[in-house]
């Protein structure tokens, strides 16, 4: 089975549609491990796409602001502007939908989804001091997580804890064999707005017989992005840091 891992689109339509390009024919099902809406000009776009591919799918934060108006309140005001402007746009039905999506972490037969960490949605998990002891936690040996927008994750081998990383500036792919015997905790990266200093898309494919992961990164057209974030009345710097990476 390949899975196309997905995470933090973001509401970028053509982030997201570069992806999608990329990844055709590559995989049989989708996985979602949150923040679908907000930032990006595109949330009902972004939410149809990922209820047409038939995604496995747990909430992000940022879907919970969008109809839980306390939780913005932790927003910096750029966010907080952006999550009203993100409540005020999407129909009653889309905000049913993301009031009905599930908090992570959930387990299927072969790997678990998270939004943050195992151990809490809103925690995020950017350093290997941060995920120690959370190999306690899976019930699968493979989960995916997002939220840092930070492509890579951890390996734990009985010697100790892994860091894995994505491809380095330039490369399309990196492809890492899965050790049978081994945890992962894996971040395919952020779909519409990165934060590891790459401006491409990231994505990952997850080929489960072949035990093998592939980190990906694609180019999209980011002007476009940033001229409809700024025409829709988002904040500048919403689309000023899609070119930075950051």
């Amino acid at each position: 089975m390949r899975r196309l891992i997905v995470s933090d689109i973001h509401g970028n339509l053509e982030a997201l549609e570069a992806v999608a390009r990329d990844a055709r024919g590559l995989y049989d099902e989708v996985a979602c491990c949150g923040d679908i809406v907000d930032y990006g000009a595109s949330p009902r776009e972004a939410i149809a796409w990922i209820r047409a591919a038939g995604a496995m799918v747990v909430r992000g934060n940022h879907d919970r602001a969008a109809w839980e108006p306390g939780l913005r309140e932790s927003f910096t005001p750029a966010a907080r502007t952006a999550a009203e402007w993100c409540a005020q746009v999407l129909s009653a039905q889309d905000l049913e939908w993301l009031r009905g999506l599930p908090a992570g972490p959930i387990w299927g037969d072969e790997f678990g989804l998270a939004h943050g960490s195992p151990e809490d949605e809103d925690t995020y998990l950017e350093s290997t001091a941060d995920v120690r002891g959370i190999d306690l936690l899976l019930q699968r040996r493979l989960c995916f997580f997002g939220h840092t927008h930070v492509q890579g994750g951890w390996e734990w081998q009985p010697g100790g804890i892994r860091r894995i990383s994505g491809p380095s500036a330039g490369e399309p792919e990196r492809v890492v064999e899965l050790d049978p015997d081994a945890l992962y905790l894996i971040n395919p990266g952020s779909v519409g707005q990165p934060r590891d200093r790459d401006p491409r898309a990231a994505y990952a494919i997850w080929d489960s017989t072949q035990r093998l992961l592939a980190y990906r990164r694609v180019p999209y057209d980011i002007e476009f992005a940033q001229r409809r974030i700024v025409a829709a009345g988002l904040p500048r710097s919403l689309a000023q840091r899609l070119a930075v990476g950051r």
